[in-house]
Parts: structure tokens; C-alpha cells; sequence
């Protein structure tokens, strides 16, 4: 075999290498349900925050606490924590994306990506992204 086809078959082998850990590793939208079959796993729970339940942030006991209720695609409620600081308009936000992980008793987010209502940004709808301290 010639040198430039062991370079193409490496660079190719690394390749789909590089393109099967991209999709081994990347998280799906799912419901709190198939997040709770695979606590282990991180996904993306959409939904929408439930008004009726609290929203518990305390910044004198812990700054990087919040917690909340969402209602997801399939109209299951979960309790959320996320450890981090409140979101700046969070009770506005019209969809909100989790990124996290389920454990027992509820949902840990690391990230959170809030939708913005049109009417509050000149009618131009915003997404915003949250990071949870580390």
C-alpha cells in the first residue's frame, strides 16, 4: 500500500471516531419519565414552569440554590434544582429547556435555556442560557 492511503484510512478511521463519540455523548429531549429510566444519563426536559407551585430561592441560606416545579411535554410535574443563581425574568419565560440529570426524587439541573415571551423583547423572541455553578 502507498503512504497516502494509510494517511486517507487513518484520517478517515478518526473521523468516524471523532462523529460516533459526538453521538454517544450527546443528550436528547426526553420527558422526566425516560430521564428517570436512565438516571444516569443527561437529557433535555422541555416544559413549561407550573405558577401554581413555589419557587424557592434563598440567596441568605444559599446563593447557589433555586428551586422549582416544570410541567413537561407530557404533563409530568417535577420538582427541579438547580444550583445556580434565580434566572432574571425566570416567572416569564413562555418554554424552558433543562439540561440535566434525574436522580430518586428529582431533577438536577446543570443548565437552563428560557424562551422569552416576544411582547417583553420588541417582538423578537430571546433565548437565554443559565449555567449552573460548578
Amino acid at each position: 500500500m502507498k503512504k497516502s492511503h494509510i494517511i486517507a484510512i487513518v484520517i478517515i478511521a478518526v473521523a468516524i471516531g471523532a462523529i460516533l463519540s459526538t453521538v454517544a455523548d450527546s443528550s436528547t429531549y426526553a420527558s422526566f419519565a425516560m430521564a428517570l429510566e436512565n438516571p444516569g444519563k443527561e437529557y433535555h426536559v422541555v416544559g413549561k414552569l407550573e405558577k401554581d407551585s413555589a419557587l424557592i430561592y434563598n440567596p441568605k441560606e444559599n446563593v447557589n440554590l433555586f428551586t422549582f416545579y416544570i410541567k413537561d411535554t407530557e404533563g409530568a410535574v417535577k420538582k427541579v434544582s438547580y444550583h445556580g443563581t434565580k434566572p432574571q425574568d425566570f416567572e416569564r419565560s413562555e418554554q424552558i429547556v433543562l439540561i440535566g440529570k434525574m436522580n430518586d426524587t428529582d431533577f438536577q439541573a446543570s443548565s437552563i435555556l428560557m424562551k422569552c415571551p416576544s411582547k417583553y423583547n420588541d417582538g423578537k423572541p430571546e433565548l437565554q442560557e443559565y449555567k449552573a455553578q460548578s
